[in-house]
């Protein structure tokens, strides 16, 4: 104790409480305040982008992502994959993709901005049931010349590895390519179209 009657060790303890209680309280005002700053469900439901790191993704391999509450393929598709687009122009409903939903950027032989990377709304276009990516290159129950793409198991609708529908099959239009644009080499954000990024 001092000599005025301050007991100073007390006044330490008092000071370190009170900005222990001062501190918590401000992260507990802080932490809501800045988890709104990311998109609520409701908006990701919405169509909040989405971004995707496809930096690991390797030729033949797809990762699913959501937006808008739908599955959007992403695929690194590999050369041999590319050529193989090719070689069944004279099969599919659409080739130059003139009556399917796609962005204008994707409205090429390879419905992409990248040759290398296919982006698609993962629901066929007959009912809304999800396709399954069977890239395999070989006779399969369905076609006994398969070169991969896409095949719905429910009605029996297929798709090439541009999302092109194949002639004779329920499915009436090619898979939908959403908008999307790329940061950099291995940032895919799907929901913003090229042209605004």
């Amino acid at each position: 104790m001092s000599q005025d009657g301050v007991n100073v060790g007390r006044r330490r303890f008092l000071v370190a409480a009170t900005s222990v209680v001062g501190a918590v309280g401000a992260a507990g005002v802080a932490t809501p305040f800045i988890k709104s700053w990311n998109p609520s469900a409701k908006a990701k439901a919405a169509g909040a982008p989405v971004k995707v790191n496809i930096s690991k993704l390797e030729p033949g391999q797809q990762v699913i992502v959501e937006w808008r509450g739908k599955p959007v393929f992403v695929v690194r598709r590999s050369q041999a994959m590319l050529d193989n687009i090719r070689k069944v122009d004279d099969k599919v409903r659409d080739p130059s993709s003139q009556e399917s939903e796609q962005p204008g950027y994707a409205q090429n032989e390879f419905r992409s901005s990248r040759e290398d990377i296919l982006v698609l709304v993962g629901l066929c276009t007959h009912l809304g049931c999800s396709p399954k990516f069977t890239p395999e290159v070989k006779p399969m129950d369905f076609d006994a010349n398969w070169v991969g793409g896409y095949y719905c198991p429910c009605h029996g609708s297929r798709f090439d590895l541009a999302g092109r529908v194949f002639k004779g099959v329920p499915a009436p239009t090619n898979l939908e390519v959403p908008p999307y644009s790329f940061e950099g080499d291995d940032i895919l954000t799907v929901g913003v179209d090229e042209e605004a990024a």
